[in-house]
């Protein structure tokens, strides 16, 4: 199996299939394919790990897609402007990402939900409670927001990270969530009450952006007047 990461921010992921192989995606990320290439959807791994993707509003079934008789190709892309990173995986090097962030997987690899353990991180860790746990044994491709920082941690070495830019990292990494110190940094420091604390050892994913932010920053902007007025310069198209 081969693979072309296409793009720089609007990335495309365009795989070369050999007759036999398969991958698998949540609905959606499909761009184009060959006409040999057979597309199924149906659960994976049994329905309590589908209900249970679904109760963390996670997809329910996945789509499979496989080279036929001859070698295909086919491509996909995500849902939001960054990158594409691909992970290996196998048994004891399992990945926890963030809840949207698969992509596309080889069959061989299990996608599960992954509640955070310890009480702190389940109360005020927001959105990095409920994540993804990637197992098995063969390549995903991850889709992280923005532009992607790699760190391997040593044994111990601790990195301190706004809970929204934690996208990934390996299962061999400990996370927790630590209170901000001080009063004028909670009253005025404007970085939120708590910070993702990460200790290695172990691999870990950061992302400069979140499309929450992104989202929240247009929304702000939608409405003002001047020269940055999204909603004016859209009606200026239908004046006279």
């Amino acid at each position: 199996m081969e693979y072309h990461i296409m793009g720089s921010t609007m990335q495309a992921l365009q795989f070369n299939l050999q007759p036999g192989e398969r991958l698998f995606t949540e609905s959606g990320s499909m761009i184009w394919m060959s006409e040999n290439i057979k597309m199924d959807t149906s659960f994976k791994g049994g329905m309590l790990k589908s209900l249970g993707r679904a109760f963390a509003g996670e997809s329910l079934t996945f789509t499979f897609f496989e080279a036929l008789h001859t070698p295909g190709m086919i491509a996909f892309a995500p849902a939001a402007p960054g990158k594409i990173i691909p992970v290996a995986i196998h048994p004891g090097n399992e990945i926890i990402a963030q809840k949207h962030a698969f992509l596309v997987g080889t069959e061989n690899i299990d996608v599960s939900i992954h509640f955070q353990k310890k009480l702190g991180t389940g109360f005020f860790g927001g959105e990095g409670f409920i994540m993804q746990r990637l197992s098995g044994r063969g390549m995903v491709f991850l889709e992280l927001d923005g532009e992607v920082a790699e760190m391997n941690l040593q044994h111990g070495e601790v990195i301190k990270v706004d809970t929204a830019h934690v996208a990934a990292y390996e299962s061999s990494v400990d996370m927790s969530i630590e209170r901000v110190k001080g009063i004028k940094n909670i009253i005025f420091g404007g970085e939120g009450l708590f910070l993702t604390t990460l200790r290695g050892p172990g691999k870990i994913w950061l992302q400069t952006m979140t499309i929450a932010g992104l989202a929240g920053k247009i929304a702000a902007n939608m409405g003002k007047s001047g020269n940055g007025g999204m909603i004016n310069g859209i009606g200026d198209l239908f004046k006279d």
